[in-house]
């Protein structure tokens, strides 16, 4: 999803730019492609991106390949080689084909779920992605990854955007899955608050990235934050509240039975959510994002049929 809105707006402002290569794991169908953009297969966990960085004399690389949901047939194994061995090569082939500028889509979800997270957490705060959740472990990983190329290859400025949940049109996915519920499920003494982010401002900042923002770590979210109470009101619903230890043995019954893909670790998920202070994406990195997270949530509940509460 954000890498067909960002290639769209890429090519509205073709005329800017010498050449714009968009990459896939699998070939982009014709009636797909945007007029004055180049489409290559390939997929990360494979050579040959520094070729074709060369080949097209890339000067600022975009890096969004990551597993966020899981498919049937996607075991850790293979987020870890797309997540972390992935965004290796990437950062290699930028290295060796001095490129100049790589621009990263990192996650809240490395500052991990823990009971002592700060109320906002900020960009100099401790990465603690947990380990038993493999999107998290794999960003704080990437991210650790990154810190350690700054200081190898000073050369190659990056831009690192830790995004919050981004919402768009109709989407569906499984943090949507969570509002999708007839009674949203909330855990008892916990308010569970998201920050969101709508597509167009997570485009809209990697473009300004693209464009010579200043290069550095940058929180990506909208003003503010919601609590899963405040979620449900405003699709018109009343939340399931459920304390922490029934939920926990519920889930670690059905995952052997297999009535549930989740585990009883998905209770820190739900309970302990980093909330991200948008305070230096603004100020430093000069980028200030059009929907707060009540607006973004708004705007998807709308795209989704839901005529309550309007933030």
């Amino acid at each position: 999803m954000l890498g067909r809105a960002l290639v769209a707006a890429l090519a509205e402002r073709r005329g800017a730019r010498r050449a714009v290569i968009a990459t896939d794991v699998h070939p982009v169908a014709d009636a797909d492609r945007r007029a004055g953009i180049v489409y290559a297969d390939h997929d990360v966990r494979t050579p040959g991106l520094q070729a074709l960085l060369r080949a097209h004399a890339i000067d600022t690389v975009v890096h969004l390949a990551s597993i966020v949901t899981p498919g049937p047939r996607d075991d850790r194994a293979t987020s870890f080689a797309v997540d972390v061995e992935g965004t290796q090569r990437v950062l290699g082939a930028c290295v060796a084909a001095s490129v100049k500028r790589l621009v990263v889509s990192s996650s809240g979800a490395a500052y991990g779920y823990h009971a002592d997270n700060p109320p906002w957490l900020t960009e100099e705060m401790p990465l603690r992605g947990n380990d038993e959740f493999a999107y998290a472990q794999h960003k704080r990983l990437v991210e650790e990854m990154l810190a350690g190329a700054r200081s190898a290859h000073p050369q190659l400025e990056q831009v690192v955007l830790r995004i919050g949940t981004i919402l768009g049109a109709g989407l569906h996915n499984q943090i949507t899955a969570l509002f999708e519920r007839a009674r949203p499920l909330a855990i008892r003494g916990s308010a569970s608050p998201f920050v969101f982010v709508w597509i167009d401002d997570v485009v809209g900042a990697i473009v300004h990235a693209i464009d010579g923002g200043p290069p550095g770590v940058y929180n990506l979210a909208g003003d503010g934050a919601l609590t899963m109470p405040e979620i449900a009101a405003l699709l018109g619903k009343r939340c399931r509240v459920v304390p922490a230890w029934l939920l926990r043995a519920a889930l670690a019954l059905g995952r052997p039975l297999g009535l549930t893909t989740h585990g009883p670790e998905q209770v820190g998920f739900l309970r302990w959510r980093p909330v991200l202070d948008n305070t230096r994406l603004k100020h430093d990195f000069g980028y200030v994002p059009q929907h707060s997270s009540a607006q973004a949530f708004s705007r998807w509940a709308a795209s989704c049929g839901y005529a309550a509460g309007k933030a």
